[in-house]
């Protein structure tokens, strides 16, 4: 598996594909920054902003690389803070995917 997560593409997963493994995702946690937080079946990350401004510009960032990879975090925001959920829907738990896309919103300026 390449680990350059940043540079994969994410790839529709469809119900029935099975979830990582705990050991599989402890792996590619472990490649991206460590504001990602890996839980039983998601992975998330809180960011801190100036203001509430700064949170919408940050959100409108994080939403194009999630339209342009057609894969999609929860968003929670709290005025200055925002959080970030991931985890593939369709197989209910942790994908590649997640970690992909957690990888790309990493190289945005935050």
């Amino acid at each position: 598996m390449n680990n350059e997560l940043k540079n994969q593409k994410c790839v529709p997963c469809e119900g029935g594909t099975p979830s990582l493994s705990r050991e599989e995702s402890e792996k590619l946690i472990a490649q991206v920054s460590n504001r990602w937080k890996l839980s039983e079946n998601k992975i998330s990350a809180d960011f801190q902003f100036k203001n509430f401004k700064e949170a919408m510009i940050f959100v409108s960032k994080v939403a194009a690389i999630a339209e342009a990879e057609g894969h999609h975090p929860d968003i929670y925001i709290y005025y200055s803070r925002v959080k970030l959920e991931l985890k593939t829907h369709a197989i209910g738990g942790l994908s590649i995917n997640d970690f992909i896309l957690a990888s790309k919103i990493d190289q945005l300026d935050v």
